[in-house]
């Protein structure tokens, strides 16, 4: 065990029981999760009159379907879309992960923040495409080879038990497998092991025996029949595939054109596909008629095949009660003006009455949020309620602006105003005048035991597989509930219509114009380093920045630098003092190493009263998605690293985004960052290696105008290092000075056995000698996309495989080339840099520092 100077094993016990007093306490409002899409951190939804007109269709259909496979990305948004469009169903997309063991094009996110983005985009994706968003607990830990290892990392009764659990939330008619639960090994595990759940899942979900802990809070469901979403790709081609025997299977025209909307399912599938930015993903689309096939799983093949609910109602006539709701609603769609939506309320307002008063249910909770937003829309009613900031913290009270419109000539009436997760309801009572807008300022007072928003998946330590979250009701949900919601009690055409919406932050920007974000509460200061990572590379000391950040006025508080015991810092505490929010201050301390090789953490401690803060709060923002915050553990790993390395600069082209660069500057190398516009000979001369991040090639357009200058500075006498790419959206005839074919072999195994092949090479002996200790302690993989073949002037420096596998060969290709070398590596440098893994900085040392002219 560790035993830290700074502080001792019982009083950072304390400390950290402390600090999980103030943390997260997710609180999820129920009667909110049956919106059908999160847009609380988005602006208002507007429907026009043509949008209100469908969504009127929509509520006269009362079928579901759910849609499941095991990433972000991987569903099928022609055929949600259609779903939720064309037939008009309650459809779900149930991705098994949040996607965070993926990579990230368009910033540095990785791991549980690259999750939380992939779950925003997700929730784009279903804005767009009409569809509802579910996950499980399993976490992408990376590529998995074959689902046997994929279920035993993920925990595959748990898992199951959140399929279950969504199958019996969702209560779908059907569902729609995207992968092929009889082909282990043959792709992702993840993705087989997607299917074999849900086929599993299908025959026992009904039966109350199975998970009964969950039958507190939803009932048995038996689906009517299960289809996996086939293709010609599942056939290996698209001549087999017209070869095939499709007796058993469907065929459904996705193609469709929606005049109302004036848009083709496609052209919203595509839209839908393009929020997943990260993965670049940005899809044009297509037009015209266009086949989704689907292969009957389990359950009857419907009569007509054309219709995937034939056979199962989906009129109101399946909720008691409800013929005469549907005759109503069939009546308001024949008479709805589309020039006039408000003169469907009054009709829809009669309805919503009869809902009101069928016995509790699915269909009855669905339908009352969803009619709800269309009486809404028809009204052109406007509630809102901003505050002045983007945070606060618990405890503090807030100025808020509350804003209420009614664009139409139907009456309405505002009674009052109450707040859920916050003090300061209010009685108003008054009319709202047609078109003439209501503005109160009032304050509203945060509980001094609110919960600080963070995504609810990441409270708890979780293990490699899964995460840990013990409140069953949050299970599956896409995201947190806002951090603070308003009702406002209305009457609507002399009958009560109340409407919850968020509490949010809102500012004008002189680009964006009205900008939305979410209304956050927040610790009252949190704590930051600035690198995740340390590498001293003698025993000389470092200094450690640590930043400190207030989120209220007036902060008073000490910091710390907790550290190990046979590490020492300078000074032993600081005195924090910060007049204003949004203040931060850094202070710097000075560590000293051991002598020997040492991996260890150094941890920021800010004590304020009798609260203790260790975390950071990390921002995701990009245009598009909402804000994120996430509180985060601040904690780094210090690295006393025995490291030689020749060489001074280094000249790094970024690609998809990745933080080798800095873990270069770590370890003593000057490194600049160059962009393909930079490129050229006198730029790259200076330069004692050039390194592209990864999937460079992929990324950036121009690099490929540049490839002839980079292999000449090679040939002059420089080290040119590729870091991994794709075959996917590469356009280079040869990414080398001599032909080498990208292939998407890789190994998986962190632990897998490393085997020199070139045992004499001056990458694994010069400047450090390279030994199978240095493969010890990596994570999540080995490296990823090697090449498959390659000519004989490139030296393979390295033999490694998966269990079961053959050996791959390409790790690592090194060729002289002129006077210089030439290197090329899917080694997953990447993750390897960051995460602080000894051998992983020596022997991208050793390749930076090869000396030229040098043979073998």
């Amino acid at each position: 065990m560790t035993v830290y100077k700074a502080l001792s094993i019982e009083k950072l016990s304390t400390i950290f029981n402390a600090l999980m007093r103030i943390m997260i306490r997710i609180i999820y409002i129920t009667t909110l999760l049956l919106v059908s899409a999160t847009t609380w951190s988005q602006q208002p939804e507007k429907l026009n009159s043509a949008e209100i007109y469908h969504e009127i269709q929509k509520l006269q259909f009362l079928g579901s379907a759910l849609y499941v496979a095991a990433h972000p990305d991987d569903e099928n948004t022609r055929l949600i879309a259609y779903l939720a469009n064309e037939l008009k169903a309650n459809t779900a997309y149930l991705s098994l992960t949040r996607g965070g063991g993926g990579q990230n094009l368009i910033g540095t996110e990785l791991a549980d923040q690259l999750g939380v983005l992939r779950t925003q985009e997700l929730l784009a994706a279903r804005r767009t495409d009409g569809g509802q968003q579910m996950f499980s607990r399993a976490i992408d830990f990376g590529y998995s080879k074959h689902p046997d290892e994929t279920l035993s990392i993920w925990n595959k009764d748990k898992v199951l038990s959140d399929v279950v659990w969504a199958i019996r939330k969702h209560k779908p008619d059907i569902i729609v497998n995207r992968f092929d639960h009889r082909t282990p090994g043959r792709t992702h595990g993840h993705h087989t092991s997607s299917a074999m759940l849900s086929v599993e899942a299908f025959d026992i979900v009904n039966n109350k025996r199975t998970y009964p802990d969950q039958l507190d809070f939803v009932e048995p469901w038996q689906p009517k029949r299960m289809f996996f979403n086939t293709s010609w790709w599942f056939y290996g081609s698209r001549d087999k595939f017209a070869e095939a025997d499709k007796s058993n299977l469907m065929s459904l025209d996705v193609g469709t054109y929606y005049p109302v909307l004036g848009k083709s399912n496609n052209e919203i599938a595509a839209a839908s596909r393009s929020m997943h930015k990260c993965q670049g993903f940005g899809s044009t689309g297509t037009r015209g008629s266009e086949l989704e096939y689907l292969e009957i799983i389990k359950g009857d093949m419907p009569a007509d095949k054309q219709n995937l609910f034939a056979g199962i109602n989906t009129t109101w006539t399946r909720v008691k009660g409800g013929e005469e709701i549907g005759k109503h609603l069939e009546k308001i769609e024949q008479e709805f003006n589309l020039a006039n939506p408000a003169a469907s309320v009054s009709d829809l307002m009669t309805v919503r009455d009869m809902i009101s008063k069928l016995e509790d249910g699915h269909w009855k909770s669905i339908k009352l949020a969803d009619l709800d937003q269309v009486i809404k829309a028809c009204l052109g009613l406007y509630a809102e309620v901003k505050t002045e900031d983007h945070s606060a913290i618990p405890g503090q009270t807030v100025n808020i602006e509350i804003e209420a419109l009614n664009r139409s000539d139907v009456p309405v009436h505002f009674n009052s105003l109450t707040f859920i997760s916050a003090m300061g309801d209010t009685i108003i009572n008054t009319s709202l005048t047609e078109n003439e807008g209501l503005k109160l300022f009032k304050q509203l007072t945060i509980p001094a035991d609110a919960t600080v928003s963070s995504p609810y998946w990441l409270k708890e330590k979780s293990s490699l597989g899964i995460y840990t979250v013990e409140d069953r009701s949050l299970i599956g949900l896409p995201e947190n509930s806002a951090s603070v919601h308003a009702t406002f009690a209305f009457d609507v055409d002399g009958r009560e219509f109340p409407l919850t919406v968020p509490v949010v932050f809102k500012k004008n920007d002189p680009v964006d114009g009205e900008v939305y974000q979410p209304f956050n509460i927040v610790p009252e200061a949190s704590v930051s380093l600035s690198d995740k990572v340390y590498i001293f590379n003698s025993s000389e000391p470092k200094s450690i920045k640590v930043s400190v950040k207030a989120h209220k006025d007036n902060l008073e508080g000490k910091l710390e630098l907790c550290h190990p015991s046979d590490w020492s810092v300078s000074p032993e505490s600081v005195d924090i003092s910060l007049a204003n929010k949004g203040m931060d201050q850094t202070i710097e301390f000075i560590l000293t190493p051991p002598d020997t090789q040492s991996v260890q953490f150094i941890v920021p401690l800010l004590t304020v009263g009798e609260a203790a803060y260790t975390n950071d709060l990390l921002i995701v923002d990009y245009n598009h998605i909402p804000m994120q915050a996430t509180v985060k553990d601040a904690s780094s790993r210090v690295v006393r690293l025995e490291i030689e390395k020749k060489g001074e600069r280094v000249g790094y082209i970024m690609g998809a985004g990745d933080e080798v660069h800095t873990g270069l500057k770590q370890i003593g190398y000057d490194v600049d960052l160059i962009t393909p516009q930079q490129i050229s000979a006198d730029i790259l001369h200076q330069y004692d290696a050039i390194v592209t991040g990864i999937r460079a090639y992929n990324t950036l357009d121009d690099i490929k105008f540049k490839q002839d200058i980079l292999l000449e500075y090679v040939e002059n006498g420089g080290n040119l290092i590729i870091q991994y790419n794709t075959s996917r959206r590469f356009n280079l005839p040869n990414i080398g000075p001599y032909p080498l074919k990208l292939s998407r072999d890789r190994v998986t195994d962190e632990t897998a056995e490393i085997r020199f092949l070139a045992k004499d090479h001056p990458v694994l002996n010069t400047p450090n000698k390279i030994t199978e200790a240095d493969f010890d302690h990596w994570v999540q993989e080995r490296g990823l996309y090697f090449p498959g073949e390659w000519d004989e002037a490139y030296t393979p420096i390295f033999s490694m495989n998966d269990k079961g596998e053959d050996e791959k060969h390409g790790s690592m290709l090194i060729a002289q080339y002129g006077k210089g070398n030439y290197i090329y590596t899917g080694i997953s440098f990447f993750r390897e840099i960051p995460f602080g893994v000894p051998g992983a900085y020596r022997l991208l040392a050793n390749m930076i520092s090869l000396d030229k002219n040098v043979r073998p």
